[in-house]
């Protein structure tokens, strides 16, 4: 039988769910094509979803990433095979037959709703690590405040993220000692902690000013100056991007999306957000908050 006598039948089976797997998904269900998605990772994604920025335009990668996964979890005709590892690929062009070797989840996959209590209670993330010889023990001024955040909030499921959050609100950064406090307390590892504190900007583990000023990279800030925001703030301050004055009064970063594109450029100070920023306006913004309490 010629290759050409034999119809092509079934669906579209992309190997790989990274950017560019999901890309081809997406624009062969369009075409009216049933379409698998096999990944041998737990979620599709791929690299790019552990890049913080892309090049050129130096956007972080889930403002990539983020329409095209919506657009695959809603498409009628698109279906994920996660975890699962290429066997055998017989037959020739239109007439495929693929042996997938999909390993267990340990999950039911129909009742799962992403809500994240598996991973709280994970036995492997969460061992009882043995107490410091010995215990950790408070100074003041951390003493008191961390101890009451910690024994409000131990008792609850899934204690490590509010516990984190209260002592970052308190002291504007997590200090090390209550970082081990915390561990010691709650049984968590300190790893598993430390992964935690590291992984969300909104923690630090570095001392950090009274006042963050983010000013905004991404790209319709970018192209409107706010490279020129930030060298302005840098001569002010005297101090460089990700680094503190030395009066703990101010924090400078480099964040790529506030949200605001509209009032590029925008630089955002505590929840307060300046748009449409000039070089001219940033001593005023500098004196003004300077001369909060």
């Amino acid at each position: 039988m010629s290759e050409q006598s034999i119809q092509k039948i079934g669906a579209a089976l992309v190997i790989g769910g990274g950017i560019g797997g999901m890309q081809a998904a997406l624009d062969l269900a369009e075409s009216g094509i049933k379409v698998y998605v096999a990944d041998n990772k737990p979620s599709i994604g791929g690299v790019m979803s552990q890049l913080d920025k892309t090049f050129p335009t130096n956007d972080c990668a889930m403002c990539t990433m983020a329409p095209r996964l919506v657009a695959i979890g809603r498409h009628k005709d698109i279906e994920i095979i996660s975890m699962a590892d290429v066997e055998k690929v017989e037959g020739m062009p239109g007439h495929f037959k693929v042996t997938l070797n999909k390993r267990a989840r340990f999950v039911d996959e129909e009742k799962c709703t992403g809500c994240g209590t598996c991973t709280t209670s994970c036995p492997t993330h969460h061992k009882v690590q043995p107490l410091e010889t010995p215990p950790i023990v408070l100074e003041p001024p951390l003493k008191d405040g961390v101890e009451a955040i910690v024994a409000k909030h131990k008792g609850r499921e899934g204690p490590l993220m509010p516990i984190l959050q209260a002592i970052n609100a308190s002291f504007n950064y997590l200090p090390e000692p209550t970082l081990r406090y915390v561990a010691q307390e709650t049984g968590i590892s300190l790893s598993h902690i430390l992964k935690i504190a590291t992984f969300y900007s909104s923690f630090s583990i570095v001392p950090r000013g009274k006042h963050i000023i983010n000013v905004c990279m991404g790209t319709a800030c970018y192209v409107r100056g706010a490279e020129r925001l930030m060298e302005r703030f840098s001569e002010i301050l005297g101090v460089n991007p990700d680094e503190t004055t030395g009066d703990r009064q101010f924090t400078l970063k480099a964040v790529r999306c506030i949200g605001c594109c509209g009032l590029a450029p925008a630089v955002m100070v505590g929840e307060r957000v300046y748009g449409k920023l000039s070089p001219s306006g940033v001593a005023a913004i500098v004196k003004a908050h300077a001369k909060e309490a």
